[in-house]
Protein backbone atom coordinates (compact mmCIF):
# COMPACT_ATOMS: atom_id res chain seq x y z
CA UNK A 1 0.00 0.00 0.00
CA UNK A 2 1.11 3.52 -1.08
CA UNK A 3 1.27 5.64 1.82
CA UNK A 4 1.95 9.01 -0.05
CA UNK A 5 -0.24 10.09 -2.70
CA UNK A 6 0.17 11.56 -5.92
CA UNK A 7 0.76 14.75 -4.36
CA UNK A 8 3.47 13.21 -2.02
CA UNK A 9 5.06 11.88 -5.07
CA UNK A 10 5.07 15.19 -6.83
CA UNK A 11 6.25 17.06 -3.80
CA UNK A 12 9.33 14.68 -3.06
CA UNK A 13 10.29 15.05 -6.65
CA UNK A 14 10.11 18.85 -6.81
CA UNK A 15 12.53 18.45 -3.70
CA UNK A 16 14.75 16.22 -5.35
CA UNK A 17 15.05 18.52 -8.34
CA UNK A 18 16.23 21.25 -6.48
CA UNK A 19 18.37 19.20 -3.96
CA UNK A 20 21.53 20.79 -4.72
CA UNK A 21 20.25 24.49 -3.14
CA UNK A 22 21.57 22.70 -0.05
CA UNK A 23 24.74 21.38 -1.60
CA UNK A 24 27.77 23.92 -0.73
CA UNK A 25 30.37 22.75 -3.64
CA UNK A 26 34.05 23.31 -3.12
CA UNK A 27 36.01 26.05 -5.41
CA UNK A 28 35.73 25.50 -8.81
CA UNK A 29 39.35 24.44 -10.56
CA UNK A 30 41.19 26.90 -11.90
CA UNK A 31 39.64 29.04 -14.58
CA UNK A 32 42.70 28.31 -16.81
CA UNK A 33 41.03 24.08 -16.54
CA UNK A 34 38.55 25.06 -19.19
CA UNK A 35 37.68 28.50 -19.42
CA UNK A 36 36.65 27.90 -23.26
CA UNK A 37 34.18 25.93 -22.35
CA UNK A 38 32.20 27.22 -19.30
CA UNK A 39 29.39 27.94 -21.09
CA UNK A 40 27.91 24.38 -21.76
CA UNK A 41 25.52 23.03 -19.20
CA UNK A 42 24.22 19.77 -18.05
CA UNK A 43 20.63 21.01 -18.44
CA UNK A 44 20.51 23.12 -21.53
CA UNK A 45 22.67 20.56 -23.54
CA UNK A 46 25.39 22.91 -24.02
CA UNK A 47 26.39 25.07 -26.98
CA UNK A 48 29.59 25.74 -28.93
CA UNK A 49 32.16 23.32 -31.28
CA UNK A 50 30.72 20.07 -29.65
CA UNK A 51 27.40 19.96 -31.58
CA UNK A 52 29.69 19.96 -35.25
CA UNK A 53 32.76 18.65 -34.23
CA UNK A 54 33.94 14.67 -34.29
CA UNK A 55 33.67 13.72 -30.47
CA UNK A 56 37.36 12.43 -31.22
CA UNK A 57 38.74 15.86 -32.23
CA UNK A 58 39.46 16.67 -28.86
CA UNK A 59 39.59 14.75 -25.47
CA UNK A 60 36.55 14.90 -22.99
CA UNK A 61 36.18 14.29 -19.32
CA UNK A 62 34.45 10.97 -18.19
CA UNK A 63 32.08 10.72 -15.40
CA UNK A 64 30.95 7.22 -14.61
CA UNK A 65 28.16 6.89 -12.14
CA UNK A 66 27.40 3.21 -11.35
CA UNK A 67 24.37 2.54 -9.43
CA UNK A 68 24.48 -0.92 -7.39
CA UNK A 69 22.10 -3.39 -8.54
CA UNK A 70 19.72 -0.55 -10.71
CA UNK A 71 17.56 -2.81 -13.15
CA UNK A 72 16.63 -2.10 -16.68
CA UNK A 73 13.10 -1.36 -15.91
CA UNK A 74 13.58 2.61 -14.54
CA UNK A 75 10.59 5.38 -14.87
CA UNK A 76 12.26 5.54 -18.44
CA UNK A 77 11.52 2.20 -19.51
CA UNK A 78 7.71 2.47 -18.62
CA UNK A 79 7.79 1.51 -14.63
CA UNK A 80 5.17 3.16 -13.42
CA UNK A 81 6.52 4.45 -10.20
CA UNK A 82 8.65 7.82 -10.93
CA UNK A 83 11.58 7.12 -8.54
CA UNK A 84 14.45 8.27 -10.33
CA UNK A 85 13.56 11.90 -11.57
CA UNK A 86 16.81 13.21 -11.51
CA UNK A 87 18.12 10.37 -13.51
CA UNK A 88 15.04 10.32 -16.05
CA UNK A 89 15.67 13.86 -16.70
CA UNK A 90 19.44 13.09 -17.69
CA UNK A 91 18.71 10.44 -19.52
CA UNK A 92 15.92 12.28 -21.55
CA UNK A 93 18.57 14.28 -22.48
CA UNK A 94 21.63 11.44 -23.28
CA UNK A 95 21.99 8.41 -25.78
CA UNK A 96 20.83 6.15 -24.24
CA UNK A 97 20.94 1.84 -25.08
CA UNK A 98 17.78 0.16 -24.17
CA UNK A 99 19.50 -3.45 -24.64
CA UNK A 100 22.42 -2.53 -22.58
CA UNK A 101 24.49 -6.01 -21.09
CA UNK A 102 26.72 -6.03 -18.25
CA UNK A 103 29.33 -8.19 -18.11
CA UNK A 104 28.22 -10.69 -15.73
CA UNK A 105 25.56 -11.07 -12.85
CA UNK A 106 26.92 -9.81 -10.36
CA UNK A 107 29.48 -6.92 -9.06
CA UNK A 108 32.76 -8.79 -8.64
CA UNK A 109 32.57 -10.39 -12.12
CA UNK A 110 30.42 -7.20 -13.97
CA UNK A 111 32.83 -4.65 -12.84
CA UNK A 112 35.87 -6.16 -13.53
CA UNK A 113 34.70 -6.08 -17.06
CA UNK A 114 33.57 -2.67 -17.71
CA UNK A 115 37.20 -1.82 -16.08
CA UNK A 116 39.11 -3.97 -18.37
CA UNK A 117 37.34 -4.08 -21.28
CA UNK A 118 37.43 -7.85 -21.44
CA UNK A 119 35.46 -11.19 -20.00
CA UNK A 120 35.73 -11.75 -15.93
CA UNK A 121 36.89 -15.69 -17.39
CA UNK A 122 40.06 -13.92 -19.06
CA UNK A 123 41.17 -12.24 -16.26
CA UNK A 124 44.29 -13.67 -13.61
CA UNK A 125 42.10 -13.34 -10.50
CA UNK A 126 41.35 -15.46 -7.37
CA UNK A 127 38.77 -17.87 -7.12
CA UNK A 128 36.14 -16.66 -4.61
CA UNK A 129 32.85 -14.79 -4.68
CA UNK A 130 34.37 -11.70 -3.52
CA UNK A 131 36.97 -12.51 -6.29
CA UNK A 132 40.38 -10.11 -6.55
CA UNK A 133 42.15 -8.95 -10.08
CA UNK A 134 45.94 -9.61 -9.35
CA UNK A 135 47.21 -8.08 -12.83
CA UNK A 136 47.70 -3.92 -12.44
CA UNK A 137 47.88 -4.04 -16.80
CA UNK A 138 44.87 -5.84 -17.10
CA UNK A 139 42.76 -2.71 -15.96
CA UNK A 140 42.41 0.08 -18.53
CA UNK A 141 42.90 3.02 -15.70
CA UNK A 142 47.05 1.79 -16.07
CA UNK A 143 47.26 2.90 -19.34
CA UNK A 144 45.16 5.76 -19.11
CA UNK A 145 47.09 7.03 -16.26
CA UNK A 146 50.74 6.28 -18.17
CA UNK A 147 49.03 8.91 -20.83
CA UNK A 148 48.70 11.17 -18.23
CA UNK A 149 44.83 10.71 -18.28
CA UNK A 150 44.30 10.42 -14.29
CA UNK A 151 41.39 8.11 -13.12
CA UNK A 152 40.15 8.45 -9.67
CA UNK A 153 37.44 6.83 -7.60
CA UNK A 154 34.94 6.94 -5.14
CA UNK A 155 32.59 4.02 -3.10
CA UNK A 156 30.54 2.95 -0.38
CA UNK A 157 31.56 -0.59 -0.03
CA UNK A 158 34.44 -2.31 1.65
CA UNK A 159 34.92 -4.91 -1.11
CA UNK A 160 36.11 -1.89 -2.75
CA UNK A 161 38.89 -0.96 0.25
CA UNK A 162 42.93 -1.97 -0.59
CA UNK A 163 43.62 -5.34 -1.47
CA UNK A 164 40.47 -6.43 -1.71
CA UNK A 165 38.96 -6.34 -5.24
CA UNK A 166 41.67 -4.82 -7.78
CA UNK A 167 39.57 -2.53 -9.13
CA UNK A 168 41.58 0.16 -7.78
CA UNK A 169 44.57 -0.97 -10.44
CA UNK A 170 45.51 2.27 -12.19
CA UNK A 171 43.91 4.69 -9.91
CA UNK A 172 45.79 7.85 -8.76
CA UNK A 173 42.92 8.84 -6.08
CA UNK A 174 40.84 6.19 -4.64
CA UNK A 175 38.75 6.38 -1.63
CA UNK A 176 36.14 4.91 0.39
CA UNK A 177 33.10 6.37 2.47
CA UNK A 178 34.17 6.14 6.03
CA UNK A 179 32.51 4.02 8.73
CA UNK A 180 31.87 1.07 6.82
CA UNK A 181 33.19 -2.82 7.44
CA UNK A 182 33.12 -5.67 5.44
CA UNK A 183 29.92 -7.57 5.71
CA UNK A 184 29.66 -10.82 3.54
CA UNK A 185 25.73 -11.54 3.08
CA UNK A 186 24.47 -7.81 2.41
CA UNK A 187 25.35 -3.80 2.57
CA UNK A 188 23.95 -2.71 5.94
CA UNK A 189 24.58 0.91 5.54
CA UNK A 190 23.13 4.17 4.22
CA UNK A 191 25.93 5.76 2.10
CA UNK A 192 24.54 7.66 -1.31
CA UNK A 193 24.28 10.80 1.04
CA UNK A 194 28.49 10.35 2.31
CA UNK A 195 29.58 9.41 -1.49
CA UNK A 196 28.25 12.32 -3.03
CA UNK A 197 29.98 15.03 -0.90
CA UNK A 198 33.37 12.02 -1.29
CA UNK A 199 32.78 12.67 -4.94
CA UNK A 200 32.22 16.47 -5.12
CA UNK A 201 35.37 16.81 -2.84
CA UNK A 202 37.46 14.65 -5.38
CA UNK A 203 35.91 16.14 -8.68
CA UNK A 204 37.19 19.43 -7.56
CA UNK A 205 40.62 18.37 -7.05
CA UNK A 206 41.17 16.71 -10.04
CA UNK A 207 39.86 18.72 -12.27
CA UNK A 208 42.27 21.84 -10.75
CA UNK A 209 45.21 19.53 -11.34
CA UNK A 210 44.31 19.07 -14.81
CA UNK A 211 43.77 22.76 -15.71
CA UNK A 212 46.89 24.12 -14.06
CA UNK A 213 48.43 23.75 -17.83
CA UNK A 214 45.52 23.80 -19.80
CA UNK A 215 42.28 21.49 -19.96
CA UNK A 216 43.52 17.84 -19.47
CA UNK A 217 41.12 15.07 -19.47
CA UNK A 218 39.96 12.82 -16.47
CA UNK A 219 38.11 10.06 -15.44
CA UNK A 220 36.53 9.92 -12.63
CA UNK A 221 33.88 6.89 -11.06
CA UNK A 222 31.48 6.51 -8.38
CA UNK A 223 29.41 3.47 -7.60
CA UNK A 224 26.38 4.01 -5.48
CA UNK A 225 25.77 1.03 -3.67
CA UNK A 226 21.92 1.70 -1.52
CA UNK A 227 19.72 -0.16 -3.73
CA UNK A 228 21.77 -3.15 -2.68
CA UNK A 229 20.52 -4.90 -0.31
CA UNK A 230 19.39 -4.93 2.89
CA UNK A 231 16.21 -2.64 1.54
CA UNK A 232 16.21 0.55 3.84
CA UNK A 233 13.16 2.75 4.24
CA UNK A 234 14.56 6.50 4.09
CA UNK A 235 12.56 9.61 5.69
CA UNK A 236 13.47 11.68 2.33
CA UNK A 237 11.30 8.78 -0.26
CA UNK A 238 7.55 8.14 -1.46
CA UNK A 239 6.78 4.91 0.85
CA UNK A 240 5.42 2.66 -1.60
CA UNK A 241 4.91 -0.51 0.74
CA UNK A 242 6.61 -3.26 3.07
CA UNK A 243 7.69 -5.59 -0.14
CA UNK A 244 11.28 -5.97 -1.05
CA UNK A 245 10.48 -4.25 -4.40
CA UNK A 246 8.78 -1.47 -2.33
CA UNK A 247 11.59 -0.95 -0.71
CA UNK A 248 13.96 -1.10 -3.16
CA UNK A 249 12.16 1.28 -4.94
CA UNK A 250 12.43 3.64 -2.28
CA UNK A 251 16.39 3.11 -2.27
CA UNK A 252 16.64 4.10 -6.21
CA UNK A 253 14.58 7.37 -5.31
CA UNK A 254 17.03 8.20 -2.32
CA UNK A 255 19.83 7.51 -4.42
CA UNK A 256 18.50 9.55 -7.36
CA UNK A 257 18.35 12.44 -4.95
CA UNK A 258 22.11 12.50 -4.28
CA UNK A 259 23.19 11.55 -7.61
CA UNK A 260 21.32 14.87 -8.69
CA UNK A 261 23.68 16.64 -6.20
CA UNK A 262 26.47 15.23 -7.82
CA UNK A 263 24.67 16.53 -11.24
CA UNK A 264 24.24 20.02 -10.03
CA UNK A 265 27.35 20.32 -8.70
CA UNK A 266 29.44 19.43 -11.81
CA UNK A 267 27.02 21.70 -14.10
CA UNK A 268 28.41 24.71 -12.15
CA UNK A 269 31.86 24.03 -12.86
CA UNK A 270 33.34 25.77 -16.12
CA UNK A 271 34.73 22.29 -17.47
CA UNK A 272 31.18 20.39 -17.62
CA UNK A 273 31.25 21.41 -20.94
CA UNK A 274 33.73 19.06 -21.78
CA UNK A 275 32.52 16.50 -19.56
CA UNK A 276 30.34 13.16 -20.75
CA UNK A 277 28.37 11.57 -18.04
CA UNK A 278 28.22 8.04 -18.47
CA UNK A 279 25.48 6.35 -15.89
CA UNK A 280 24.96 2.38 -16.05
CA UNK A 281 24.82 -0.46 -13.46
CA UNK A 282 26.93 -2.96 -12.54
CA UNK A 283 24.08 -5.64 -12.76
CA UNK A 284 19.89 -6.12 -12.21
CA UNK A 285 18.00 -7.44 -8.93
CA UNK A 286 15.53 -10.33 -9.30
CA UNK A 287 12.18 -9.65 -7.05
CA UNK A 288 11.27 -13.90 -7.26
CA UNK A 289 11.40 -13.93 -11.29
CA UNK A 290 13.00 -17.47 -12.18
CA UNK A 291 12.63 -18.28 -8.52
CA UNK A 292 15.14 -15.68 -7.73
CA UNK A 293 15.73 -12.85 -5.23
CA UNK A 294 19.10 -10.17 -5.16
CA UNK A 295 21.57 -11.53 -7.97
CA UNK A 296 24.36 -13.59 -8.82
CA UNK A 297 24.53 -17.36 -10.05
CA UNK A 298 22.70 -17.07 -13.26
CA UNK A 299 22.66 -14.44 -16.25
CA UNK A 300 18.68 -14.21 -16.71
CA UNK A 301 17.39 -10.67 -18.19
CA UNK A 302 16.39 -9.35 -14.96
CA UNK A 303 20.13 -10.01 -13.17
CA UNK A 304 22.18 -8.95 -16.31
CA UNK A 305 19.78 -6.70 -18.33
CA UNK A 306 20.91 -3.00 -17.44
CA UNK A 307 20.26 0.74 -18.02
CA UNK A 308 23.18 2.83 -19.92
CA UNK A 309 23.16 6.42 -20.92
CA UNK A 310 25.70 8.59 -22.03
CA UNK A 311 25.01 12.82 -21.76
CA UNK A 312 27.50 14.62 -24.03
CA UNK A 313 26.99 18.43 -23.94
CA UNK A 314 26.03 19.44 -27.20
CA UNK A 315 24.73 16.29 -28.64
CA UNK A 316 20.71 15.62 -29.08
CA UNK A 317 19.03 12.57 -27.43
CA UNK A 318 19.05 9.69 -29.15
CA UNK A 319 17.71 6.08 -28.82
CA UNK A 320 20.25 3.10 -29.72
CA UNK A 321 17.81 -0.03 -29.77
CA UNK A 322 20.68 -2.65 -30.72
CA UNK A 323 22.47 -4.85 -27.81
CA UNK A 324 25.47 -3.15 -26.28
CA UNK A 325 27.78 -5.20 -23.27
CA UNK A 326 29.85 -3.46 -20.75
CA UNK A 327 33.12 -4.91 -22.53
CA UNK A 328 32.43 -2.19 -25.13
CA UNK A 329 32.93 0.83 -22.63
CA UNK A 330 36.65 0.81 -21.93
CA UNK A 331 37.56 1.32 -25.48
CA UNK A 332 34.93 3.88 -25.47
CA UNK A 333 36.87 5.77 -22.71
CA UNK A 334 39.76 5.52 -24.21
CA UNK A 335 38.56 6.74 -27.79
CA UNK A 336 36.87 9.88 -25.60
CA UNK A 337 40.40 10.54 -22.96
CA UNK A 338 42.31 10.74 -26.42
CA UNK A 339 44.09 7.37 -25.20
CA UNK A 340 45.23 4.56 -27.47
CA UNK A 341 44.46 0.93 -25.94
CA UNK A 342 44.55 -2.29 -27.84
CA UNK A 343 41.57 -4.03 -26.66
CA UNK A 344 39.07 -6.55 -27.81
CA UNK A 345 35.66 -4.34 -27.09
CA UNK A 346 34.26 -2.20 -29.75
CA UNK A 347 34.23 2.09 -29.39
CA UNK A 348 30.85 3.46 -29.06
CA UNK A 349 31.81 6.42 -30.14
CA UNK A 350 31.02 6.66 -33.72
CA UNK A 351 27.39 6.02 -32.69
CA UNK A 352 27.56 8.43 -29.73
CA UNK A 353 28.54 11.13 -32.74
CA UNK A 354 25.52 10.26 -34.80
CA UNK A 355 26.89 7.21 -37.23
CA UNK A 356 23.67 4.25 -37.31
CA UNK A 357 24.52 1.67 -34.81
CA UNK A 358 25.21 -1.69 -36.09
CA UNK A 359 24.16 -5.03 -35.52
CA UNK A 360 26.25 -6.95 -33.16
CA UNK A 361 26.32 -9.65 -30.73
CA UNK A 362 26.70 -9.34 -26.98
CA UNK A 363 28.28 -11.77 -24.69
CA UNK A 364 27.37 -12.52 -20.40
CA UNK A 365 30.22 -14.27 -18.76
CA UNK A 366 29.68 -15.78 -15.09
CA UNK A 367 32.88 -17.78 -14.42
CA UNK A 368 32.98 -20.49 -11.92
CA UNK A 369 34.03 -19.59 -8.37
CA UNK A 370 33.33 -21.00 -5.46
CA UNK A 371 29.85 -20.17 -5.08
CA UNK A 372 28.55 -19.86 -9.00
CA UNK A 373 28.35 -22.34 -11.53
CA UNK A 374 29.72 -21.49 -14.93
CA UNK A 375 27.24 -19.45 -17.05
CA UNK A 376 27.73 -18.05 -20.31
CA UNK A 377 25.27 -16.21 -22.40
CA UNK A 378 24.76 -14.55 -26.20
CA UNK A 379 22.46 -12.29 -27.37
CA UNK A 380 21.68 -12.31 -31.23
CA UNK A 381 19.52 -9.81 -32.36
CA UNK A 382 16.42 -10.28 -29.93
CA UNK A 383 17.26 -14.36 -29.49
CA UNK A 384 19.47 -15.42 -26.59
CA UNK A 385 20.66 -18.34 -25.33
CA UNK A 386 22.24 -19.58 -22.34
CA UNK A 387 24.79 -22.30 -21.77
CA UNK A 388 24.91 -23.77 -18.11
CA UNK A 389 27.64 -25.57 -16.89
CA UNK A 390 30.47 -26.24 -19.28
CA UNK A 391 28.37 -26.10 -22.03
CA UNK A 392 26.27 -29.17 -20.66
CA UNK A 393 23.04 -27.80 -21.37
CA UNK A 394 21.38 -25.15 -23.03
CA UNK A 395 18.33 -22.52 -23.17
CA UNK A 396 16.97 -20.80 -25.91
CA UNK A 397 14.70 -17.54 -26.16
CA UNK A 398 13.03 -15.04 -28.01
CA UNK A 399 13.83 -11.51 -25.77
CA UNK A 400 11.05 -10.01 -28.06
CA UNK A 401 8.11 -11.92 -27.76
CA UNK A 402 9.37 -13.60 -24.49
CA UNK A 403 11.03 -10.82 -22.55
CA UNK A 404 10.79 -12.48 -19.26
CA UNK A 405 12.27 -15.53 -20.73
CA UNK A 406 9.47 -17.91 -19.08
CA UNK A 407 9.21 -19.94 -22.81
CA UNK A 408 12.56 -21.89 -23.38
CA UNK A 409 12.69 -22.66 -27.38
CA UNK A 410 15.82 -24.92 -27.18
CA UNK A 411 13.80 -27.93 -28.29
CA UNK A 412 10.64 -26.80 -29.98
CA UNK A 413 12.89 -24.50 -32.37
CA UNK A 414 15.68 -27.00 -33.82
CA UNK A 415 17.08 -25.08 -36.64
CA UNK A 416 17.25 -21.85 -34.87
CA UNK A 417 18.59 -23.64 -31.87
CA UNK A 418 21.46 -25.05 -34.10
CA UNK A 419 22.32 -21.97 -35.30
CA UNK A 420 22.42 -19.85 -31.91
CA UNK A 421 24.99 -22.55 -30.15
CA UNK A 422 26.78 -22.51 -33.15
CA UNK A 423 26.87 -18.64 -32.88
CA UNK A 424 27.38 -19.08 -28.59
CA UNK A 425 30.19 -21.69 -29.48
CA UNK A 426 32.29 -19.23 -31.93
CA UNK A 427 32.17 -16.47 -29.36
CA UNK A 428 32.40 -18.48 -26.49
CA UNK A 429 35.94 -19.88 -28.08
CA UNK A 430 37.19 -16.58 -28.43
CA UNK A 431 37.25 -15.93 -24.09
CA UNK A 432 40.53 -17.01 -23.38
CA UNK A 433 39.91 -19.03 -19.76
CA UNK A 434 41.84 -18.59 -17.41
CA UNK A 435 41.97 -20.66 -14.28
CA UNK A 436 41.68 -18.67 -10.65
CA UNK A 437 45.50 -18.50 -8.59
CA UNK A 438 44.85 -20.99 -5.96
CA UNK A 439 41.96 -22.52 -7.52
CA UNK A 440 38.32 -22.65 -6.51
CA UNK A 441 37.14 -23.64 -3.09
CA UNK A 442 34.91 -26.40 -2.43
CA UNK A 443 31.46 -25.47 -1.13
CA UNK A 444 27.43 -26.54 -1.41
CA UNK A 445 26.34 -24.09 -4.34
Amino acid sequence: MIRFGPLAIAAAMSLAACSSCEQKAPPPPAEKAASAHADASLHDGGDGAAKTASLTDAPWNILLITVDSLRADMPWAGYERPIAPRLSALHAKSTRYTRAYSTSSYTSKSLAGLLTGRYPSELSRTGVFFTRYLTKTDFVCTAFGSAGVPCVGGHAHAYFGPKQSGFEHGFSDWRIVKGITFDYQTDPYVTSDKLTPLAIEMLGEVASKQGTQGPKPFLAWFHYMDPHDEYKTHAESPHFGKRARDLYDEEVFFTDQWIGKLLDFVDAQPWAARTIVVVTADHGEAFGEHGMTRHAHEVWEELVHVPLFFYVPGRAARTIDEPRGHVDLAPTFAALLGVSVELPGASLVAELDGAPAPARDVVVDLPEDEYNERRRALVHGTTKIIAFGNDVRYSLFDLAADPQEKQDLWRSRPELAADMKARYKAASARIRDVAPAGGIPKHDR
